[in-house]
């Protein structure tokens, strides 16, 4: 219930982490439709875009400001931090504080007077102010590792250098927030040049315990991964999409006009296949490059018969071998007998 700079920090990379989740996943969704020239109902999602500028951004962003406070020479306190956020950030609409000028916190009594209160993607949370200066300034750095490169160990010196007393750098270390957001910084470049697969956890209940299901914890859970954004669009797309090549090697076998091998264009290919299984039109769509199937149950439809196809052409071919293999013994032993009753007829 008591948030402070640690789990300030920790929900920005929560927010950065959405951010790129929202660009690889809903965004790249949408797009891949207009570039295959899919009509559908487009889907309004909420962009986090803006409360990420509100933390991370270098002028007025809430960090850049609290690594003001620690360098500005003379007092410097939590309240005048928490000051000057009301003062940058009062008409931002996700940021909220009862010492803003904006009058409607003014009797907000949810809200004390020595906090904020963000509201992220996943909804609002309120901050304590109070020690927000002494944990981003983080200097126990410089003199633990003084400390350490005193040790008598070999290795806790090695993993010291900065603290040699003739290495010393008088030059402020950085604060605490600037180094995550360096940090988080290299995350999400790291992450852009992958292509990631996304597992979401849900937790049933806080107990650890089996066969219970606390639908208000599961509920804020997929309402806080974003899970219900994702889900509609996904509703209102096409749950499956696939190149025609690959789509056509995989179900030619439906086909009589496809099987065994198709000669023209295989988005020529797939619209013979799909006529012929007489799918109805408004179950998919043809893209530029790709074939668009709305529900699961036609592609579950098409599993299902290229699963009876395959028993078939099994069954086809091991009673093709059965009848060779039956065939070659069959006139293997007529040639013996010819053999035989041409050596018996000539004793005879």
């Amino acid at each position: 219930q008591d948030n402070s700079f640690e789990q300030f920090i920790i929900n920005y990379c929560n927010e950065k982490l959405q951010q790129i989740f929202i660009e690889l996943t809903l965004k790249e969704e949408q797009e891949e439709y207009i570039r295959e020239g899919i009509e559908w109902t487009h889907i309004e999602y909420f962009n986090n875009a803006i409360i990420c500028d509100l933390i991370e951004n270098n002028q007025t962003g809430i960090l850049a400001m609290l690594d003001e406070e620690c360098l500005r020479p003379g007092t410097v306190t939590d309240d005048t931090f928490l000051e000057k956020l009301n003062q940058v950030c009062a008409t931002h609409q996700h940021f909220e504080s009862r010492m803003s000028k904006c009058s409607r916190f003014l009797n907000d009594t949810s809200l004390p007077h020595s906090c904020f209160r963000i509201q992220h993607y996943a909804g609002k949370v309120m901050y304590q102010v109070e020690g927000f200066v002494d944990k981003n300034n983080d200097l126990l750095y410089r003199d633990l590792s003084q400390a350490m490169w005193k040790a008598n160990h070999s290795l806790i010196k090695a993993l010291f250098p900065e603290g040699n007393p003739a290495k010393i750098n008088l030059k402020r270390p950085p604060t605490a927030g600037s180094q995550f957001k360096a940090s988080v910084a290299t995350l999400m470049k790291n992450l852009q040049t992958k292509n990631p697969n996304y597992i979401r956890c849900i937790k049933p209940n806080d107990k650890k315990a089996a066969h219970i299901f606390n639908d208000a914890l599961v509920c804020h859970q997929i309402r806080y991964l974003g899970l219900l954004e994702n889900v509609r669009v996904r509703r209102a797309g096409y749950a499956f999409r696939q190149l025609y090549e690959p789509c056509l090697e995989r179900y030619k076998m439906l086909c009589k006009q496809t099987w065994p091998h198709w000669r023209g264009p295989a988005r020529a290919g797939v619209e013979v296949l799909f006529n012929e299984l007489r799918i109805p039109e408004e179950e998919f769509s043809f893209g530029r490059s790709k074939i668009f199937i709305r529900n699961p149950r036609t592609l579950f439809k098409l599993e299902d018969l290229r699963k009876q196809r395959l028993e078939d052409l099994a069954t086809l071919i091991a009673k093709i071998y059965r009848g060779w293999k039956c065939r070659t013994r069959f006139l293997l032993m007529k040639r013996c007998q010819i053999v035989i009753a041409s050596w018996y007829r000539r004793y005879a």
